[in-house]
């Protein structure tokens, strides 16, 4: 599914989040991502987002699953907002899609937003059926003088 990304260009006061009040957004399609001009675009530096209470719905049976998101990326001309962030992971909340559609198109949604060097979004997600699912994607090679350090999350092992 193709979406257009709403991102501000230019300065931080035209962010329609960063310091208002809003609302959280009923579905990924509503939420604006928004974006800020990178400060150090020549600067090869790795930025990590750790969402460790995704949830979205079961497309099946729509019973809620629960997801820890990791999100790294090296950065180009622009960084993401962090606020619309936050939002744009809640309105996967009543979202129904299976794990790999969820984590593939963040990674994509970022990805368009961003234009970033590279980028890699890590979904670990807890067991459904008994059976956890982990979903890696990502975009691009890390760059060479760049640490892109482990995901940091345990495989799950259960009571085993």
């Amino acid at each position: 599914m193709s979406r257009e990304l709403k991102t501000p260009q230019g300065a931080p006061d035209a962010l329609k989040h960063l310091g208002r009040v809003s609302a959280l957004p009923q579905s990924p399609e509503e939420a604006e991502l928004e974006r800020v001009p990178n400060p150090h675009p020549g600067a090869l530096y790795a930025v990590r987002f750790t969402q460790p209470e995704f949830t979205s719905l079961c497309p099946v049976t729509a019973q809620p699953d629960f997801a820890h998101i990791v999100l790294d990326y090296v950065p180009g001309g622009w960084l993401v907002e962090s606020k619309s962030l936050k939002l744009y992971f809640g309105s996967y909340r009543n979202h129904a899609a299976f794990h790999e559609a969820c984590t593939v198109q963040i990674g994509k949604d970022l990805a368009a937003l961003l234009s970033p060097r590279w980028i890699r979004v890590c979904g670990f997600w807890y067991p459904r059926g008994g059976m956890p699912i982990d979903v890696f994607w990502q975009e691009g090679e890390v760059p060479k003088g760049v640490w892109a350090p482990d995901p940091g999350v345990s495989p799950y092992r259960g009571r085993g």
